[in-house]
């Protein structure tokens, strides 16, 4: 049995304000993570709130899907068995 999810009052919102609020978000768990001392995740979160930033700056595109080099010298197939 799948519940419905529920549905927002709210009014849908734009990906500038989605990605502003996420940005946020960040911060403020920054904050918390470095208070707690995992450094790991402090710089793994800050390195999220800077892409947000980038992005809502226009310093960086959405996203790169279909903007990406191709691997180059790459095998499609597996090699297989190696004989000696």
């Amino acid at each position: 049995m799948n519940p419905k999810p529920a549905k927002s009052a709210l009014p849908p919102h734009t990906a500038e304000e989605n990605l502003a609020y996420t940005r946020q978000m960040l911060g403020e768990l920054r904050t918390v993570v470095n208070a707690e001392g995992a450094d790991m995740l402090g710089y793994l979160i800050e390195m999220a709130y800077v892409e947000a930033g980038d992005i809502l700056a226009g310093l960086r595109p959405l996203s790169v899907r279909g903007h990406r080099d191709p691997a180059i010298g790459m095998p499609l197939k597996p090699a297989g068995k190696i004989k000696l």
